[in-house]
């Protein structure tokens, strides 16, 4: 039974890796059709659609499911995504540096804008500093409910706020054609480009759901808390968007767009999706969602001082997520 289970995993992995392929063609188009510069499109388009899959998983689980479970799996989802995507996500993305150069497919220096790192990075800290410091009020629902509110707008600013950046005007690469174009002959216009658009982000979230489902059966016939569970299974399968989107952005040299697509996902993380932890659950953050949420900040911290010293990004220090994940996984296993 169980290796059944795991077949349909690597089937539901291969479904995602598809949807991916097609999601970071149609997007790059989408962005170049807008004329935004490439920070805004990883930033705002990528990581926004992309994080759709593991934002639905925990709110249906805190406004549709009933019993201090359901709020469990909702809070360990929306703390796991910051989580996982500050030390994992890097963590692959810097190894995918490291891999596409020993192929000779490119070289270790990474060419981002180190403004839109700088910026996503230190909105992350503040919102996810506050939403996580939340947890301590959280017997005051008012206040809660207005942190909440003011964590939104925060968002809404960070979206004006890279879209009107000035400092991302760069030049972009020549783009792959679009593939409903390339296979189906249909015209590279803004209908089919959005068409190509949904249709991957449909199957992204169809390939996230199916990984989400096996992984759960696999993991209830091995016997794992639903905390644990959703705090490291579910957002490993449904923050696979973004690792496979970034790791084929490496691949093309188009390293803001890469790193963006993490970055700005995790300030959306910790804003949209908080929302509706603070408001809908308890929001008491502890033990390995306190320590999740710890480990992510300090990846957040450590990113940003490198560039802010060493003036770039660097694949090296990317790994040292990696680090910090298994520093997370022997804390679960040790507890």
């Amino acid at each position: 039974m169980v290796a059944g289970y795991v077949l349909k995993l690597i089937i539901s992995l291969f479904v995602i890796l598809l949807g991916c392929t097609f999601f970071t063609n149609a997007v790059e188009w989408f962005g170049k059709k807008l004329n935004l510069a490439e920070g805004a499109v990883g930033s705002i388009l990528a990581a926004v659609g992309t994080a759709l899959p593991e934002t639905i998983i925990p709110i249906i689980a805190i406004l549709f499911s009933k019993g201090e479970s359901s709020h469990q799996v909702g809070i360990g989802a929306i703390a796991g995504a910051p989580f996982m995507l500050g030390t994992l996500a890097f963590f692959i993305t810097g190894l995918a540096v490291i891999v596409y150069t020993l192929l000779k497919k490119r070289t270790l220096k990474m060419n981002v804008d180190r403004s839109v790192f700088e910026r996503d990075l230190t909105y992350f800290m503040i919102v996810y500093g506050i939403a996580v410091a939340t947890t301590f009020i959280q017997n005051h629902k008012l206040i809660r409910t207005i942190i909440a509110i003011i964590l939104f707008v925060a968002y809404l600013i960070y979206v004006k706020k890279t879209l009107a950046d000035e400092s991302e005007n760069e030049e972009t690469q020549e783009l792959e054609k679009l593939y409903f174009t390339k296979l189906l002959k249909l015209p590279n216009n803004l209908l089919w480009i959005s068409a190509q658009l949904i249709l991957s982000l449909a199957i992204i979230i169809f390939g996230a759901h199916l990984f989400v489902e096996y992984v759960q059966k696999v993991a209830t016939l091995i016997g794992i808390s639903a905390l644990v569970l959703s705090i490291i299974i579910t957002p490993i399968a449904t923050e696979l968007p973004e690792k496979l989107n970034s790791v084929i952005w490496i691949g093309k040299k188009k390293d803001t767009l890469a790193i963006g697509n993490i970055t700005g996902a995790m300030v959306f993380q910790s804003s949209v999706p908080v929302v509706f932890g603070i408001i809908f659950t308890p929001w008491n953050l502890k033990g390995i969602t306190m320590v999740s949420a710890i480990l992510a900040f300090s990846s957040a911290v450590l990113n940003l001082l490198w560039v802010k010293i060493r003036k770039n990004v660097n694949p090296f220090a990317l790994l040292f997520g990696g680090v910090l994940y298994l520093i997370f996984i022997a804390y679960v296993f040790w507890i």
